[in-house]
């Protein structure tokens, strides 16, 4: 029985269009229930909920032309259920499904595996099946193994999280330090920018003064959005972002003795703060160590930035002392690219 799941949700499916104020449309009071299992790198979640409001609510996301199958299955589910493995987000894929009987009524039921890469030390479910789009009042009855721990909780309408564990605050300190580490090495538009502030450097104090700048600004609204102070649509913060770079690169093509002022920096840096926000609205941040993520998450772009910074620095000035007539186009040309980047960053996101 382990693969008709799939061909049994077909069924409803077909059921529901043909006859969609049948017997089949749905269930009031539907029920559910949720089994996870924390391991050291993995995470195990059997899945059960009521077959007929299952197949409803699948209704809704799917067309006659598509077919359910497991990946639609998969993205329903990760839509509706949100977990939290030490404040980062991880996504299950369905393993096996079955049909079963509970209560004299079909159940789907769903073996689903997390990967998470490390053994967490808080897990946060934010269960939200059906709640919203078929059955207001259904129930999950979810029970969390960690550690040797257990954690029970009837998750409705009006309560949809559960919780167990508590990270440390050192393992904490570690994530969120790394993670900004990867944040700003994978942020090519970050660096981008960072580089074609350098290529309007003239000194180290000058560079010192730029990067200082823009550190002040985008810590400054990266606490703001952290803490939901201010928050600006993340299309106008990328899109803005990439305004930054079209910029930059445009006065070093066109005036190439020109001296970026901290002004300039400081003024952009409010832009990319938002930008760095963007990663932590994904996350589940620990209201306990709430300062010191965002700490550890800015002091890891930080290190980040001037390590950029200390290995680009020092070839551009080597690069404008040279006086061989080829070398001379080497910063226009490259300023030329990231312009490039920039237009094409900015029709991305802002259309």
């Amino acid at each position: 029985m382990k693969r008709i799941l799939v061909p049994v949700l077909l069924i409803f499916l077909v059921l529901n269009s043909l006859y969609p104020y049948s017997a089949y449309a749905h269930t009031n009071n539907s029920e559910g229930f949720s089994t996870i299992n924390v391991k050291d790198k993995t995470l195990d979640y059997e899945l059960k909920l009521d077959l007929e409001e299952l197949g409803h609510a699948l209704n809704k996301v799917t067309n006659e032309k598509e077919l359910i199958n497991h990946k639609v299955l998969q993205k329903y589910i990760n839509s509706h259920i949100k977990l939290y493995a030490d404040s980062e987000l991880v996504e299950g894929s369905v393993l096996e499904t079955d049909i079963e009987m509970i209560k004299e009524r079909p159940f789907a039921g769903i073996n689903l595996v997390y990967k998470i890469g490390h053994k967490p030390e808080k897990l946060v479910v934010e269960y939200n099946m059906f709640m919203d789009d078929s059955d207001p009042s259904h129930a999950n009855y979810a029970t969390i193994k960690m550690d040797g721990k257990q954690q029970e909780k009837v998750l409705t309408f009006e309560s949809r999280e559960v919780e167990i564990g508590e990270i440390s605050f050192l393992q904490n300190v570690k994530q969120f330090l790394i993670l900004g580490l990867v944040h700003i090495f994978t942020g090519y538009d970050h660096i981008m920018f960072v580089i074609s502030l350098l290529f309007g450097a003239k000194t180290i104090r000058h560079i010192l003064s730029l990067v200082t700048a823009f550190t002040v600004a985008h810590s400054i609204t990266l606490a703001l959005a952290t803490f939901d102070i201010v928050h600006l649509p993340s299309r106008f913060v990328e899109s803005a972002i990439a305004l930054s770079i079209i910029y930059v690169a445009l006065i070093n093509i066109f005036n190439q003795d020109s001296k970026h002022q901290p002004w300039l920096a400081f003024a952009f840096g409010l832009i990319h703060g938002f930008g760095f926000a963007g990663i932590l609205s994904e996350m589940k941040l620990d209201t306990g160590h709430l300062a010191a993520s965002l700490l550890s998450f800015n002091l890891g772009i930080e290190i980040g930035q001037l390590l950029i910074v200390c290995l680009a620095f020092p070839l551009i000035l080597w690069i404008k002392k040279l006086t061989l007539r080829p070398i001379k186009w080497v910063i226009p040309g490259t300023s030329a690219a990231i312009l490039a980047l920039g237009l094409v960053w900015f029709i991305q996101r802002a259309f």
